[in-house]
């Protein structure tokens, strides 16, 4: 799963990440865990009402550098 993260067509940033979940246009979240709680507080409620696979990665650099970005990254989500 991780691997498509740098393959797959993604979205990366909370903001994109909540509007995709609210469109049902996504199949897997990323949600680092060192992100600031009331931005991934949503994300994490909408994915779990719609029954979205949350992965976790331990910090929003290595979110960041699995989604080929050189930011860090909040969240992250693979389209469908």
């Amino acid at each position: 799963m991780l691997s498509k993260l740098s393959t797959h067509k993604k979205i990366v940033g909370a903001k994109q990440v909540k509007r995709a979940l609210n469109s049902s246009l996504v199949d897997v979240v990323f949600i680092a865990d060192d992100a600031e709680k009331k931005v991934v507080e949503e994300i994490e409620e909408l994915s779990n009402t719609k029954q979205i696979q949350i992965i976790r990665f331990n910090t929003m650099e290595n979110l960041g550098k699995a989604c080929g970005i050189d930011i860090n990254a909040a969240a992250a989500a693979l389209l469908k």
